[in-house]
């Protein structure tokens, strides 16, 4: 399937990553020297997405700003959608109905998400309005292995591959307008109210990279794993 839009939601206030919030939003603070939401624009890019409907409210203008003086070196357009006051993750979505109400199906992104995951593995079927993108849980803490009484071996933050998380991306149709909430976030709304009624997919995706930037500590991690790999966020088909 090929994609016409993909929208990137990039209107969150980025309190953790304070003070680098102060002046900018979060999808322009740089890991490994490049702003994550160019290092999202290069990755999508692969794909043959070139149209992003941004989805901003909290410092708006310097995202604005950066987006258009770069448009034309990352070879994209850019359509913005600013919010006043703030509408919540589903109600920003709802706001650009209009533009999308006649594709048939486009990419939302986090705009905090690095990763390299292939989107054209992602598939929407006629009884379905959504698929999520699912990816293993990392334990944010190593794990101790007992055996009776006495500890066997100790795992450095290992993966726990029975347990499966929301990476942030997704492929919805048209129909998921009817689902958006005027103002909330979709996470709590809409995305148990398409699971109760069986229209939502989740595709898994094991061995890909995935990172979410919500601390100083995840800018330092993921600027050290994206210098590490040679090709970057390019996808592994």
């Amino acid at each position: 399937m090929l994609f016409m839009h993909a929208v990137i939601l990039a209107g969150g206030y980025g309190k953790r990553l304070r003070p680098l919030t102060d002046d900018k939003p979060k999808p322009l603070i740089e890991i490994a020297g490049r702003p994550i939401i160019e290092w999202q624009i290069s990755w999508l890019k692969q794909f043959g997405i070139t149209s992003f409907v941004i989805l901003t409210g909290y410092k708006w203008e310097v995202l604005v700003k950066w987006l258009s003086e770069n448009e034309r070196r990352l070879g994209i357009s850019t359509y913005f959608s600013i919010e006043e006051e703030p509408l919540g993750t589903g109600g920003a979505l709802k706001k650009v109905e209009k533009l999308l109400s006649d594709e048939e199906a486009f990419i939302v992104a986090n705009g905090d998400i690095l990763t390299n995951l292939d989107i054209s593995k992602m598939r929407l079927t006629s009884e379905s309005v959504m698929a999520m993108s699912l990816v293993p849980l990392k334990s944010p803490y190593g794990i101790v292995e007992t055996r009776d009484d006495k500890i066997v071996e100790f795992k450095e933050k290992p993966i726990l591959e029975n347990y499966w998380i929301n990476a942030g991306i997704y492929m919805m149709s048209n129909k998921i307008f009817k689902y958006l909430p005027e103002k909330g976030d979709m996470e709590k709304t809409t995305f148990p109210k398409l699971a109760r009624e069986s229209l939502l997919l989740g595709v898994k995706y094991n061995n890909v990279y995935w990172r979410s930037i919500d601390s100083i500590k995840d800018i330092e991690e993921a600027s050290e794993d994206l210098l590490k790999m040679r090709s970057g966020l390019s996808t592994e088909k």
